[in-house]
């Protein structure tokens, strides 16, 4: 069987909620998508059946890309009109054909949206049928953006912003009246400059640290835990649920710690602490930081690392730190009693944790090339990659993120 490989990205709107996502594929070993012999093999339908697009993209609606190929083969009717929008990619060319088949999917309630939109007058009959245009601010200028924005946000579709990378992007954006965005620049922080970590956060920060030392201090954890009382309530209340199916009720913290065993407690208290700094952010970095931990513990056996589960599962969750406390992430890691080796990982230093970042990396952006080395250099089976990605989404989706 042909590998499937799947990659999500966040589109957000102008509160920095997710909108949709859009879902990119590999069916083979080329970076392309190649529908197979017939249509009911396609790309779309073995990688829809395969991930399941209510577990990849929950309420939100799915960006599908699709080229001349597999517009005439009618592959984006597979999926339900009022769960996806058909993105028509830049390489296609409208011809009448094509112009009809997009006609007919309008009509069909599809929603059509065009990708790396530079105002091509040829383009013209499709932007009339189109309900978004996605500008690659990283291949247009700021004149160029601007001249789009000025000549379509009056009109009765949304403008999109891709290949945001930076908060001033982001800025420029909003400005210019785009409704949409995707990008990086989430996941990186808005200042550079040190500044104070508010209370709760540092508590928060403190507890991470705490639990990632070799040995536990169950009386300095405590006391961590009474200083943020809402953090206490909801680890304790978790500890509690029917989720876990503990024999008995949990009473304290020494408690829950004899109950579940170390390296168990570790995980849970460090999720909660990371959920507990989501204020102010958007619920997308933490999804993120979920997905990329759960990620990174499950592939561990499978790259030779499973003695590090929780160091890796720790660097999945700390690797959105400096958005979420807005400060450089080697100030942030500097600051916890984390590994040498774990901080060298996410610094963009060379060891077998980062080639695991590197790969979790790689599947979030469709660099499926990339993908290929860093498996190749980690001497791991590249077809386990996705199952690997599947269960973290799955795993991170039953906490709420």
């Amino acid at each position: 069987m042909p590998e499937k490989f799947i990659a999500r990205q966040p589109i957000l709107d102008t509160k920095l909620c997710v909108f949709a996502y859009e879902l990119l594929f590999r069916g083979g070993p080329k970076n392309v998508f190649h529908p197979y012999a017939n249509a009911s093999s396609s790309v779309i339908a073995d990688s829809i059946t395969l991930f399941d697009l209510q577990m990849l993209t929950g309420a939100a609606r799915a960006f599908v890309n699709v080229d001349e190929v597999a517009l005439r083969l009618g592959a984006a009717r597979l999926l339900p009109a009022d769960r996806i929008v058909v993105e028509i990619l830049e390489t296609v060319q409208p011809t009448e054909e094509i112009v009809n088949i997009c006609r007919k999917l309008r009509s069909d309630g599809y929603e059509l949206a065009l990708d790396d939109f530079t105002d091509e007058p040829a383009l013209a009959p499709l932007v009339d049928m189109a309900q978004y245009l996605k500008v690659d601010f990283q291949l247009l200028d700021s004149e160029s953006r601007e001249r789009v924005a000025r000549k379509y946000r009056g009109r009765n579709l949304a403008l999109l912003a891709e290949k945001v990378e930076t908060r001033r992007e982001m800025e420029e954006a909003r400005n210019l009246g785009f409704r949409y965005f995707q990008g990086y620049f989430f996941c990186k922080p808005s200042m550079m400059k040190t500044r104070n970590i508010s209370g709760n956060k540092f508590v928060q920060m403190q507890l991470i640290s705490a639990v990632a030392k070799p040995e536990l201090d169950y009386q300095s954890i405590e006391e961590l835990l009474k200083q943020d009382p809402s953090l206490l309530y909801r680890l304790l209340r978790y500890l509690n649920s029917p989720v876990l199916g503990l024999c008995s009720e949990v009473r304290s913290i020494r408690h829950a710690i004899t109950l579940l065993g170390d390296e168990e407690f570790r995980r849970w208290a460090s999720i909660f602490a990371i959920v507990s700094m989501q204020n102010g952010n958007s619920p997308e970095l933490i999804r993120t930081a979920l997905t990329r931990a759960y990620f990174c513990e499950e592939f561990s056996t499978e790259a030779g690392l499973g003695e590090k589960s929780y160091t890796l599962f720790l660097m999945g969750l700390l690797s959105i730190s400096d958005a979420l406390l807005d400060r450089p992430l080697h100030q942030v890691l500097d600051s916890l009693s984390v590994s040498q080796e774990l901080k060298t990982a996410l610094c963009g230093g060379s060891n077998r944790l980062n080639d695991v970042f590197q790969i979790l990396l790689a599947m979030e952006r469709a660099e499926w090339p990339k993908l290929t080395e860093y498996a190749a250099r980690l001497g791991c089976r590249e077809e386990s990659i996705p199952d690997s990605y599947q269960q973290a989404i799955q795993k991170a989706a039953t906490l709420g993120a």
